[in-house]
């Protein structure tokens, strides 16, 4: 179940149009976004925690591959990939060789891996919070978020914004008391990506169920 956690938490926290409260926080973020407008592409070596009311935790790292543009994207996981040619969204379970087929969400309306740079545009009241450090990265910039939808799922988004305004890590905060942390360890910008990066080639999972959800 933990091992799932990441496609649940990257695909599906719902967003609603809300107003920023804080000048200095919408300053910075329209900043970042701005910066992030100005990439075709994005390569990203990225960790996750997940860690439960409880104590229990999982953590796991990854690749992102994005095409802004065509809202095309994939993840590497160990035990799972997610592709997506901006129409359909494959799902590859690895350990249960199994591969389900979902239709990609290009509304604008949750967040996923094709606005996970962007996402606090909208939906959200923000406010700065107290710089930290982290280690060889120096100082971060916080920012904590708020739904502006009182009965999302979610009680706060914690982003921290590094010196080249590029986000360093989002963690969310469940109402159930659980949290997630996806941490940016490395980014690579407006490198070409070949479009069969986002296609999904079934002879490459020979044995595999593939599940159409659509």
């Amino acid at each position: 179940m933990m091992k799932k956690l990441l496609f649940v938490c990257i695909a599906f926290l719902a967003a609603t149009t809300g107003f920023a409260q804080d000048k200095a926080a919408k300053a910075l973020l329209d900043e970042v976004s701005r910066k992030y407008d100005g990439y075709s592409t994005i390569q990203s070596d990225f960790s996750f925690k997940a860690t439960q009311k409880n104590g229990e935790s999982y953590t796991d790292k990854g690749q992102l591959f994005l095409n802004k543009g065509a809202n095309k994207y994939k993840i590497n996981l160990p035990t799972q990939e997610l592709i997506s040619d901006g129409k359909s969204v494959w799902s590859v379970l690895k350990e249960d060789k199994e591969v389900q087929v979902s239709e990609a969400d290009n509304s604008g309306q949750s967040i996923g891996p094709n606005n996970i740079f962007t996402f606090y545009r909208d939906g959200y009241n923000y406010v700065s919070s107290t710089d930290e450090s982290a280690g060889k990265v120096g100082k971060l910039t916080v920012i904590d978020l708020s739904p502006a939808d009182t009965k999302s799922n979610y009680a706060k988004i914690k982003l921290r914004i590094n010196k080249n305004k590029h986000i360093h890590d989002v963690t969310i905060f469940d109402k159930s008391g659980a949290k997630y942390t996806y941490t940016i360890n490395g980014l690579y910008v407006n490198s070409p990506i070949a479009d069969a990066a986002f296609q999904f080639q079934k002879t490459k999972y020979p044995g595999f169920e593939v599940v159409d959800l659509r």
